[in-house]
């Protein structure tokens, strides 16, 4: 899991992480110009499941009005969501 996405594999997730919210694709887009070249496998299973997510429940993750529940709070997840959330 701690091995490094391939070049296809990141443009899978990139394709994957499209949003209908502009302020979701904000934030996912500044996590992607940081951290593309340093993303694991499981980083992305991390991204995949809060890409699964509603984008106004998206929106209120990245912003923190909530918080990581149920079978959502898992450590590639709080991974994730820790590092979109940093500001610039």
């Amino acid at each position: 899991m701690d091995t490094l996405l391939d070049a296809n594999a990141l443009s899978r997730l990139k394709w994957r992480c499209r949003r209908g919210m502009l302020e979701n694709d904000l934030f996912i887009e500044r996590f992607f110009q940081r951290y593309a070249s340093t993303l694991t496998q499981g980083q992305a299973l991390g991204i995949e499941s809060l890409m699964d997510l509603a984008d106004n429940d998206l929106l209120d993750l990245l912003m923190g009005r909530q918080e990581l529940q149920g079978d959502l709070d898992q450590a590639a997840v709080r991974d994730v969501l820790a590092l979109m959330r940093q500001r610039p």
